[in-house]
């Protein structure tokens, strides 16, 4: 069985953050907007010199680190099923896309276009954020089974909340990718857990 590494913990705590704030966003229709900046440039970053160069340092997955310490913590009194549901599809269509090579030559495709996007405006602005949630309704999207996510259903009917969370989404799968490319086994997640956590502490301990 591979062992659990730190850089691992840090891809599986990106896949966690942005399923927690697409979780956020259907819930309450706000974000907290470093830390979509951050998932969102972990999209384009695809030739980082290192793991937390993708996004922008381990102080910006703060967020990550707290979901895995308190959904994989023996400490935790109520494990959110929602949000591990997210998660795991997540990983699910990492493993569909990876398999298919048009599919990812389609989605770097699709990122070439948000960059040019991206040249004329800021990354949040809502040309950009429509870039992204294109990439992932063509090409994450058809790989299987849409993700149904959960929330108020008058914010959730909005385009520009709808743009968001597809955005998080492909970014989830983004590190769901990273996560798998440093060795990330799913089996792990449950069968080691407790190293999960314990990586997750450290950087809560050294970055909060």
């Amino acid at each position: 069985m591979a062992k659990v590494t730190y850089q691992q913990t840090l891809a599986l705590a990106g896949v966690c953050q942005a399923c927690y704030m697409v979780q956020t966003i259907a819930r309450r229709g706000a974000l907290n907007e470093d830390e979509l900046s951050t998932m969102l440039e972990s999209v384009l970053n695809t030739n980082p010199d290192n793991t937390e160069a993708v996004y922008g340092g381990p102080a910006n997955l703060l967020s990550g680190f707290k979901i895995i310490r308190e959904q994989l913590g023996n400490n935790s009194n109520v494990k959110d099923a929602e949000l591990t549901r997210y998660v795991l599809s997540a990983l699910t269509l990492e493993r569909r896309l990876t398999k298919r090579q048009a599919s990812l030559q389609q989605l770097s495709q699709q990122i070439n276009l948000i960059e040019q996007k991206r040249a004329h405006f800021e990354l949040t602005h809502e040309l950009v954020l429509e870039g992204f949630a294109q990439a992932y309704k063509q090409v994450i999207s058809p790989l299987g089974s849409p993700i149904k996510v959960l929330g108020n259903p008058d914010l959730l009917k909005q385009n520009a909340v709808q743009n968001k969370v597809r955005a998080l989404l492909l970014s989830a799968v983004r590190s769901a990718v990273l996560w798998r490319q440093l060795g990330g086994q799913r089996r792990n997640i449950v069968l080691r857990r407790q190293h999960w956590v314990h990586f997750a502490e450290q950087a809560l301990k050294q970055y909060a």
